[in-house]
């Protein structure tokens, strides 16, 4: 699950949206990413209910960064573009994920779980600054 298209298109959202000053609109954003304009708004939703992203009502509205590029972790705009965290595996967060029910006597889920724990430090770490640097 670790990407999928919403994180993917949150990613790209945000950066034509920090490009410039004015805030962008939902219309606007998905004519130029070429996607579904409710998908997009629900996922522009997400990120200002998160505090990624500010929304503007009104004629000139549209959303603007709430913070720097630098400032704004990977993980997090991951966890409001699903709403969850992400995890390589299905049973990588816990135990209690594992979609078999046998995650006691799982000779793998140790591994999964450090890979998870590493993938997760990693995403924590990294920001948008860092991806979109050239």
């Amino acid at each position: 699950m670790l990407l999928t298209r919403a994180s993917e298109y949150a990613l790209l959202s945000l950066a034509l949206i920090g490009e410039g000053g004015d805030p962008k609109d939902v219309e606007t954003l998905s004519r130029q990413l070429d996607i579904s304009k409710s998908f997009l708004a629900k996922i522009l939703q997400n990120l200002a209910r998160n505090g990624i992203l500010i929304s503007y009502k009104g004629a000139k509205g549209g959303f603007a960064l709430n913070r720097k590029f630098d400032e704004i972790s990977i993980m997090e705009v991951i966890q409001a573009a699903e709403g969850k965290p992400p995890s390589v595996f299905e049973c990588s967060p816990a135990k209690e994920c594992c979609p078999s029910d046998r995650a006691g006597s799982c000779v793998i889920w140790p591994f999964l779980n450090r890979l998870q724990h590493k993938i997760d430090d990693f995403l924590d770490n990294l920001t948008l600054k860092d991806i979109l640097e050239k």
